[in-house]
């Protein structure tokens, strides 16, 4: 399974960015996808996940209210909106996937991750 993430950049607070995350290597639409963050220094850490219908999601609560997260699986892409954007978001994003079909928020619940992309947010 392989991951691509993309969309990154930087961005003033208060703005917004899409992340797209596009996967190959086995029948996206049936698992589950994560979004996770990685700022200098700390550790990762897990933002939102969706259920492999894209339904069910959950977040951090850091993200409530800023964050969504969607998928189009006939395009086998996950998606990860962010408006109102902190700098404090400011970190590493990384998309992932297990073997669970619905949202999960341990790492210890992913198997594949993506190369991240860095998303800067200037004050």
């Amino acid at each position: 399974v392989q991951l691509q993430a993309s969309g990154g950049g930087l961005v003033q607070a208060g703005g917004s960015l899409r992340l797209s995350c596009t996967a190959s290597g086995r029948t996206f639409s049936r698992y589950g996808m994560g979004w996770f963050r990685q700022a200098p220094g700390q550790e990762r850490e897990f933002v939102i996940s969706a259920s492999w219908s894209g339904v069910t999601t959950d977040s951090a609560d850091s993200v409530k209210g800023r964050f969504t997260i969607s998928r189009d699986n006939a395009k086998n892409t996950v998606y990860l909106q962010m408006n109102n954007l902190k700098p404090e978001d400011t970190a590493v994003y990384y998309c992932a996937t297990g073997d669970s079909a619905w949202p999960r928020r341990h790492l210890n619940e992913y198997v594949y991750w993506g190369q991240g992309t860095q998303v800067t947010v200037s004050s």
